[in-house]
């Protein structure tokens, strides 16, 4: 097999499409949640995956010590000022790439490319792994979300394949393979409740940032997290879902099932729900992305089922938690409204965790802002320009209606 240039030979597969050989592995975020436990998984079988590639935004410390720990061809760091103290601290031979095109650059160095840049800046690293026609194993649902009118346009490149790594979407994608898209009635997306499961309104008035950080079951980054107590993070999977695979919008609900052991399900036509259940780990679902379609043979999340006694569901309370139908609002709105509610949220998410706003605020300011939501001229034929300009609109109102919630 050879590859187009500057782009390597993608590791050869067997008949039913999994790799053989050794499968090369980028890891964007690498020092991240995602990227951290992506290098532990790919340590379970260092013969079958090998990392030649990491990158971060600042954390110099930690990509150095990945880095002298793995050996990577390639590391890059999204701020340009640390190059130099990067290069100086590696290994001779290390190439080393700096600024937004760097991390970007390294998404085209392997066959398997994970995202786990956080927020909107991931969208140029899922652009240029769809590009290059690799396997895209995506843990930075916000690239697909607000930039879906420009991510669908290369998602056809030939070799492109897109893995999802939320353990939900990951759910999801397991459970559609025991029947037809056709038959499919439903998707159900689970959700933990987060810190904030069956407190009230008036009740949430004065919560700190450490309590919005107590996440019961998932260790995760603190805007996710933050994310997951608003009820976000279950909104943005909602247009991921769409996105994704397809569903109409009002074929998708969200259930909350506080064990966080049924990730996800998908109801067929004929009423049957097929469900897939793991205790809480991150690994299990990078793992499906690196290993697919065959699976790892290392176990992560296995269920002891002497010890599991109980599964809870019950409705989200979306009164209490409005950005959920914030979300579906952005969603049915389409074209560049997702990226609107996506910067709006990252903008009061940022001011939460800074103090400058009270946790209540976050969702008003993201209904403030979609409420000036604007599509102007028609979707078709959308560019990463007019992403990032949407994206820069909506932050630029959002810190405008941060200011003014500061002030009350």
């Amino acid at each position: 097999m050879t590859a187009p240039p500057g782009r390597p030979a993608d590791a050869p597969r067997g008949s039913d499409g999994t790799r053989t050989g050794t499968v090369t592995v980028s890891v964007v975020g690498s020092t991240g949640s995602i990227g951290t436990q992506t290098l532990d998984v790919v340590a379970q079988d260092p013969e079958r995956y090998r990392v030649v590639a990491l990158g971060a935004q600042r954390s110099v410390d930690a990509l150095v010590e990945q880095a002298l720990t793995v050996r990577p061809k390639v590391v890059a760091i999204g701020d340009p000022s640390l190059a130099g103290e990067l290069a100086r601290r590696l290994p001779a031979g290390t190439e080393v790439l700096a600024g937004p095109d760097g991390l970007a650059a390294i998404a085209t160095e392997a066959d398997v490319v994970v995202n786990g840049v956080v927020g909107f800046a991931g969208l140029s690293v899922t652009l240029a792994a769809l590009e290059a026609g690799r396997r895209l194993a995506l843990a930075n649902k916000e690239s697909i979300i607000a930039g879906a009118p420009v991510v669908a346009s290369v998602r056809d490149t030939p070799g492109a394949e897109l893995l999802p790594v939320d353990s939900e979407h990951c759910a999801v994608h397991q459970c559609l393979r025991s029947g037809r898209r056709a038959d499919v009635a439903r998707l159900l997306l689970t959700a933990s409740g987060g810190p904030f499961r069956g407190r009230k309104a008036d009740e949430l008035a004065d919560v700190g940032v450490d309590e919005a950080l107590a996440h019961p079951t998932w260790s995760m980054g603190p805007k996710i997290t933050v994310d997951s107590s608003t009820l976000m993070n279950k909104g943005l999977e909602v247009i991921e879902a769409h996105e994704l695979f397809g569903v109409p919008y009002d074929d998708i609900d969200v259930i909350v099932h506080p064990q966080s052991v049924v990730h996800s399900m998908v109801e067929f036509v004929d009423g049957a729900v097929v469900a897939q259940l793991s205790l809480p780990d991150m690994r299990l679902p990078i793992g499906y992305a690196l290993a697919y379609p065959a699976r790892l043979a290392s176990p992560f999340g296995a269920i002891d089922w002497s010890e599991l006694s109980v599964l809870e569901f019950e409705p989200p309370d979306r009164a209490t938690f409005p950005c959920l139908d914030l979300a579906y609002r952005a969603g049915r709105a389409g074209d560049l409204a997702p990226a609107w509610l996506n910067a709006a949220n990252e903008v009061a998410v940022e001011a939460f965790l800074a103090g400058r706003i009270a946790w209540p605020a976050i969702a008003d300011v993201v209904a403030d802002t979609l409420d000036r939501y604007d599509a102007g001229s028609p979707g078709s034929g959308r560019t990463v320009d007019d992403v990032l300009d949407a994206d820069a609109t909506a932050r630029g109102l959002a810190a405008t209606v941060v200011a003014q919630w500061s002030a009350r």
